[in-house]
């Protein structure tokens, strides 16, 4: 497992399986949070580095969604760790089989029933913090999307939002993406937050990816041939 520091709180955790899966840890005052659990193979890399890492203990783990190479690992850490998984309210059914995911013929469950909660929402409807992290939903992808933003280090743990390319934001995979369109214009978050780092799950981090926010929607609304709703 490749090990890189994003930033003064945010460590990126990689492997390799055909494609790069990136799963982050972030040090709290009081412990970690671990947004992605990858897949299983990650999970005695993930707590062996949290142990190695001595800021304190894994607190919770928060999903950018339910794909099984973001939850792989999730049994295996839970079995030595007893910490809370979080999710978007939006995603829990499909991660849990209840329904399937679009585009899909048939549900299939990623996770356990019961084993996520959903992200806490205040009276506006809008979520809660994680610890450092901030979520924001980002549906298109997956009906439940979610990014994490780390305001103090700038840093945007995307997801699957994105994938990158030469150091530039890059579309998601399609074949496992539910809305192209909608993907487009949550992408959108970019420009509102305007992180120095942008993090994704299968790629290289993208810095300064506001400057470059406007070409990567025309080029993905040219490639799949669709307006989007999102401001250029």
């Amino acid at each position: 497992m490749n090990i890189e520091r994003a930033s003064e709180h945010v460590w990126s955790l990689r492997s390799w399986v055909i494609i790069p899966i990136h799963v982050w840890i972030v040090v709290e005052e009081d412990g970690v949070t671990l947004v992605d659990a990858g897949i299983s193979m990650m999970a005695k890399g993930i707590l062996e580095f949290i142990e190695r890492l001595q800021a304190g203990p894994l607190l919770r783990i928060v999903l950018t969604h339910g794909h099984s190479d973001h939850v792989g690992a999730i049994e295996r850490i839970l079995r030595e760790r007893q910490v809370p998984v979080y999710a978007h309210c939006a995603e829990i059914p499909f991660m849990e089989g209840d329904l399937p995911y679009p585009r899909r013929r048939k549900a299939g469950m990623s996770v356990a029933k019961g084993l996520a909660q959903a992200l806490r929402e205040d009276a506006q409807g809008g979520m809660e913090p994680m610890g450092s992290l901030m979520p924001f939903w980002t549906p298109g992808h997956s009906p439940g999307h979610v990014v994490y933003y780390h305001e103090k280090d700038r840093v945007l743990l995307a997801g699957d939002l994105f994938t990158s390319k030469h150091g530039q934001l890059h579309r998601p995979m399609p074949l496992f993406t539910a809305d192209m369109r909608e993907a487009v214009n949550s992408s959108v978050v970019v420009r509102r937050l305007n992180p120095h780092r942008l993090e994704v799950c299968h790629g290289n981090p993208v810095f300064q990816p506001a400057d470059h926010l406007d070409e990567y929607i025309r080029k993905t609304a040219e490639r799949f041939a669709f307006a989007v709703d999102a401001p250029m």
